[in-house]
């Protein structure tokens, strides 16, 4: 006679984990946070409530776990695609591509728990590791257009926020994802260019008293298309 027992699989901690948490983003993407209890993710993933208190003390636990997690995950896959980057415009490209990306496949997961305040501290996706991702990217702008740190770390941090609102465009209206991503990156890389224009800007105005202050827009729309012109 068959054994008709089901054979539990033991897995490693880390397995585990893995898997309760798995669960958990697939109810907190389909149901909402609220949905979230010990005992229904016990029974999603095959195990007792008790061994889903054993990893994590509290739901609340288990969704900044799975936060984090998302949050990690994406930050790992922006730094593997900027790796293959040989310019700032396809490094740009890289971490933006890889940024929508994820919030196309993942975003009502991490919006949603973003959302719950006992969950995260508010901000969005790009605030987390926000200021070590600031200053490295500040630095290959500060080398790439020769723009000193005093304007590169403040321009950067600026225009960090632009996929986090790309991403919610994304999501809000179902968009085109070239279509959003081809946008973001000619922003964000306009920008840059622009705070180069900073650095160069007189400590007078372009006035010139005979014609008044038409001189002066005249040499400000040269500058600006000098600096965007296309060679």
């Amino acid at each position: 006679m068959e054994n008709s027992k089901k054979t539990r699989t033991r897995l490693s901690p880390e397995a585990r984990i893995a898997t309760i948490l798995d669960h958990t983003a697939t109810i907190v993407a389909s149901e909402g946070v609220a949905a979230v209890t010990m005992e229904k993710v016990g029974v999603a993933a095959g195990i007792s409530k008790s061994l889903v208190y054993s990893y994590f003390p509290s739901t609340t636990d288990l969704l900044k776990k799975l936060l984090d997690r998302e949050l990690r995950t994406l930050r790992r896959r922006q730094m593997e695609a900027s790796d293959n980057a040989n310019t700032f415009e396809q490094l740009v490209r890289a971490v933006t591509r890889e940024y929508l990306k994820h919030i196309e496949e993942r975003g009502i997961l991490i919006y949603r728990l973003q959302s719950e305040p006992s969950v995260s501290k508010g901000g969005g996706v790009t605030d987390y590791t926000r200021d070590v991702a600031v200053q490295h990217l500040a630095d290959i702008v500060h080398k790439a257009f020769d723009i000193p740190m005093s304007i590169a770390v403040p321009a950067t941090d600026i225009s960090f926020g632009l996929p986090d609102a790309a991403g919610i465009y994304l999501d809000r209206k179902n968009a085109d994802r070239q279509m959003v991503e081809d946008i973001t990156v000619a922003m964000i890389i306009g920008a840059s260019k622009a705070s180069k224009i900073t650095t160069k800007w007189p400590s007078k105005p372009f006035v010139d008293t005979t014609v008044g202050e038409s001189r002066c827009i005249m040499v400000y729309d040269s500058l600006i298309l000098q600096e965007y012109s296309v060679h």
